[in-house]
């Protein structure tokens, strides 16, 4: 569960920085030579995107690649926060 919220604020904060451009997935994906349901699944969610994957976003998106991980918490994932079995 933790996993999922942090990578559904992750793709919220990448359409975010998309539609402040006012750019369609396709014209992303077309500016960083990716097709687009691969921004489609980043943006929903649904992918674990890599560094690189991250920071071609951030370079085509011509923002620093920590503006697309604002305001997302990180502690989730320390052992004080994670839900034992």
């Amino acid at each position: 569960m933790v996993k999922e919220s942090f990578l559904k604020a992750l793709g919220a904060n990448v359409k975010r920085e998309r539609l402040k451009k006012g750019w369609s997935q396709m014209e992303l994906a077309y500016r960083i030579n990716k097709d687009q349901p691969s921004i489609n699944r980043l943006e929903r969610g649904r992918v674990n995107p890599s560094l690189i994957y991250l920071a071609e976003i951030a370079a085509g998106l011509g923002i620093e690649l920590k503006v697309l991980l604002e305001g997302i918490d990180s502690s989730c994932f320390t052992d004080d926060h994670i839900e034992k079995n």
